[in-house]
This record gives C-alpha cells, structure tokens and sequence, in this order.
C-alpha cells in the first residue's frame, strides 16, 4: 500500500504518463460481484490508482467500504476511497477513517457530497461538516500523514455557483479557485477535476491554479459519452458547458446506442490525445462501472498496450 500522491510524483519526476479509474458502489450483490470481475480484468492493464465513490448522504457507506475493501486486498489495484460530509456526522466519519485504515486503504477523497435524495442543497448535519476543507483538516489532524487526500477541482466553477451573469460568474470561478488552494493548503496532496468536454477549459483552469499557487498535480477527469440520456442527465447535473459541434452531432444521433457509443469513445479519444499533449500528467477515467469505453480511449491514446487492450475486448464481448 502507498500514498498515491508518492505514485503520482514518481510517474512526473520520471515523465512517465498515467491513468486510474473511477467505479461507483453496484446497488445489488450480484452488481458487487460483477465489478469485481470487471475490476480484476481492469486493474490488469496497470492503473497507478482506482477509486471508489461514496454515495450521497452516506446512503452506500457499507458497499463503498466493502468494495474499496475488496479492490485494495483482493483485486490488488491501489484504491482510494471517496469520503462526503453529507448525512455524516463525525462518529461516522471517523468509523469510516478507521476501517479503512484496518483495510490497508490509505488514500482518501475528501469531498463536501451532493445533497441527499430528494433534496436541492447541501446542508450540514448537525456534529459534522459544512466542507470538503473540514475534512481535509480533520483527517490530518487525526491520522497525520497517514492519508493521501485527494480533492475536487471544477475547471468551470462548482456547480452550485455557476450563474448567467457574466462578471459575477468570472467572481464565483476566481472565488472557487482560492478555495481550492485553501484545501491544498490544508493538506490535499492532489486534485481530480470534475467531468469536462472542453479541453481548452481544463488547460485554463490548470494555468489558472498554477498563478495562485497550487502546484500539485491536477489531472483531468474523462467521462466517456456512453448514452445520450446518461450524458444529458449528468450534464444538466452538473452544468457542465458542452462545445455546440458535440451537442449537433449527438442530437443528429441520439436515437442509434451504438453510434453515440462509438462517438464517445471518438471524442474521448481527441480529448485526451489534446490533454497529454498540452502537459497533462495523465488520465483520470470515469469508468461508469463499463469498460469498453475506457479502454478503447486508453488504447488510442497509447496508455494501454493493444496487445492488452485486445484481450479485454475479448473479455468485453462474453460481459455487458
């Protein structure tokens, strides 16, 4: 086990490039076991990290924890564990520190979360945190040096703060960016960013940090486009800003799975290709719990031997 910030420093310092990848928590056992599987195969074309997301409001703590569990000990894949503020009061959050350090887990992404179920805005539980920065200052205040922290980074802007008015947007950006330093400062070692599908953003944005300060490495967060729905759903989720020439062609496709399948994994392919080569140290996947996608990106972009890459496919075509 290591601190995935060692990993990543290592990889710069040798200018070698990188990619991990992200799963969330399956709702059934058989989901569980399935991405396990997935995992293993995965974990075999050599990711210097994986992680886990940790469900809203604490609603997948025990799955969250049991598959991190499993990654780390089982699949044998470095993992990182997603930890929110949300519905989690310290007790919680300090069990969830403590198992996951029984669990030889020693990275932790420290997040605010999203509002529970049902709910609009995040609100603080009454004994916990209002803050992804909390979080981070409480994690090193009770174990140290012990955790690797990574943070979130929104080349955009959070969510919550993105509005139509363009000089008070420019504000809430800038604003966001010194929060980011905050929690650098407190003692986040990295930042993975938000999904995007404007290169030139992320390459702004990394500039952006760069001239406050934060100088840790910031790698880019790739969501793959799989379905059209999937894709609106997490776009108007997150007002994420898609360039007009990816909204045109994907309307112009919406009704066929397969082409907007193989459109994802096109764009996604560009988009990387203009992220390693404008200085990018690497790749942070947004698997969906899918491999496909993921894959053939890391492939084109020469990450993932073909020879590796061909034998997932193989394995791709007996799994959904």
């Amino acid at each position: 086990m290591a601190r995935i910030i060692d990993k990543l420093n290592a990889k710069i310092d040798a200018g070698e490039l990188f990619f991990s990848f992200e799963y969330f928590p399956p709702k059934t056992d058989e989901g569980v076991a399935n991405l396990k599987e997935r995992q293993t195969r995965m974990a075999a074309l050599g990711p210097t990290f994986c992680d886990i997301t940790w469900g809203a409001g604490g609603s997948t703590a025990d799955v969250t924890l049991d598959v991190a569990r499993a990654m780390q000990q089982e699949v044998g894949v470095e993992t990182m564990m997603h930890l929110t503020c949300t519905n989690m009061p310290v007790d919680k959050l300090k069990d969830a520190l403590t198992k996951a350090k029984e669990y030889g887990i020693c990275n932790i992404l420290a997040l605010r979360g999203d509002p529970p179920k049902g709910q609009d805005h995040f609100e603080q539980v009454e004994g916990g945190f209002a803050c992804a920065l909390d979080l981070v200052k409480y994690i090193r205040a009770e174990h140290g040096d012990y955790f690797g922290i990574g943070v979130s980074g929104y080349p955009e802007a959070h969510p919550d703060v993105i509005v139509e008015d363009g000089e008070q947007m420019h504000k809430n950006y800038w604003a966001d960016i010194e929060y980011l330093k905050k929690k650098i400062d407190a003692g986040a070692d990295f930042v993975v960013t938000q999904l995007f599908y404007d290169v030139d953003r992320y390459q702004q944005f990394v500039k952006d940090c760069r001239s406050v300060g934060i100088s840790c490495p910031i790698l880019p967060g790739v969501m793959p486009i799989m379905t059209y729905g999937g894709f609106k759903r997490m776009t108007s989720f997150c007002k994420t800003a898609v360039p007009q020439h990816v909204a045109d062609t994907l309307e112009a496709i919406k009704d066929n799975e397969a082409a907007v399948k193989a459109y994802g994994i096109s764009l996604g392919t560009m988009m990387c290709q203009r992220l390693l080569a404008g200085g990018a140290p690497g790749l942070h996947m947004y698997t969906l719990n899918l491999e496909r996608s993921a894959v053939a990106i890391l492939e084109n972009v020469g990450l993932v031997p073909k020879k590796e890459a061909a034998k997932a496919d193989r394995q791709l075509a007996k799994s959904p």
